[in-house]
């Protein structure tokens, strides 16, 4: 199993109490940590210990949640150029990009000059957008969810011929791109999407979402990787929707990786787990008093909330059904580091094999 990290930008309510000034340092610093953590676990044929962490994440928004307030929420791709020239080797990726905030060749733009300056590190996650009141905020208005997954297929195609042949040309519905150009194209060349099926300059795609209809067959047609619903039965479900899209195309299922986001709320013992949950309440209530206590049980509901062996246990059954890239969120991360460290101590171990 591959493991990614969040780096708390503010979203989430996780830059709460941290100065504006030395906000930027504690995002470097963190992203410089899944740099360059290991677990201390031999790597294949006994050689040096195994990196913990393959990517780093951020958010694609723009006010903060469980509601708009006015603390920070920094913005993903620039902080994906900030994390592309401060780190050497992990991989850089938004869980996940909205692609009406963006034009899909400027996107793809931006995306190619971040792979640049990063050395061939960018993932696009991309997806149709939902949070209302940012939409509407920003004036981009909202569509309903036929024209957002729509544009989120078009936008793609932009994408896709951008990087892989310098250039896009697209009288779609949503978007008209006149020979847009991208030069230089990214770094990285990936097999299997050239003209021909061969090899041709790209950037991963991950298409985020779980609709059935539109954007799992979206992602049959066009990802390198899904994120979508991380329960156990959820996702097996996703999975076996997604394998149908890809047998009506003829693409093979295998060559789409699964993944999923997950709060991990992790500690030594049960207590050690409830004093984290207590400790999340007590932070929400800070800045979202009426939200606090829904909060702390959506982190208490999702799966990867326990001691190490129990979170193993659950990794393991979730890698039966395909899941094998967990991209993990500590909402203490800026604050207090010790569960991302029992994380990689215990868990990453674990499940590298």
């Amino acid at each position: 199993m591959r493991f990614g990290l969040f780096i708390p930008q503010g979203w989430r309510q996780d830059l709460v109490g941290i100065d504006p000034s030395e906000q930027w340092e504690t995002m470097r610093s963190l992203a410089h940590h899944a740099d360059t953590a290991t677990t201390g676990a031999p790597g294949p044929g006994g050689s040096d210990a195994q990196h913990a962490w393959e990517s780093v994440w951020v958010y694609d928004h723009f006010h903060t949640v469980p509601e708009p307030t006015g603390e920070a929420t920094h913005e993903a791709w620039t902080l994906m150029a900030a994390f592309a020239a401060s780190t050497e080797r992990v991989r850089l990726g938004q869980m996940c990009t909205c692609m009406a905030y963006r034009n899909p060749a400027y996107l793809a733009k931006v995306a190619a000059t971040v792979d640049i300056v990063s050395g061939g590190r960018t993932e696009m996650g991309i997806g149709a957008g939902w949070y209302e009141h940012e939409w509407r905020a920003y004036g981009y208005g909202f569509p309903g969810a036929g024209a957002r997954l729509g544009a989120l297929d078009e936008g793609v195609q932009v994408m896709e011929q951008m990087w892989r042949t310098g250039s896009a040309t697209l009288d779609g519905t949503y978007f008209q791109v006149d020979g847009a150009l991208c030069h230089p194209q990214p770094l990285q060349v990936l097999d299997g999407v050239g003209v021909d099926g061969g090899s041709a300059p790209s950037i991963p795609l991950w298409i985020a979402g779980g609709g059935e209809k539109k954007t799992l067959r979206i992602a049959a047609q066009h990802a390198q990787y899904t994120n979508f619903d991380g329960s156990i039965e959820g996702f097996a479900h996703k999975s076996d929707v997604l394998r149908g899209h890809c047998e009506a195309i003829g693409r093979p299922f295998e060559d789409i990786t699964r993944s999923a986001n997950y709060n991990v709320v992790i500690g030594e013992t049960e207590a050690d787990v409830e004093d984290r949950l207590r400790w999340i309440g007590e932070h929400y209530a800070k800045t979202v008093p009426a939200k606090a206590e829904q909060t702390v049980r959506d982190f208490r509901s999702g799966p990867l909330v326990g001691t190490p062996e129990q979170v193993v246990e659950t990794l393991q059954k979730l890698e039966g059904a395909g899941m094998t890239y967990a991209i993990t969120y500590f909402a203490e991360a800026a604050y207090d580091r010790s569960g991302i460290e029992l994380f990689e101590r215990e868990v990453v171990p674990a499940l590298q094999g």
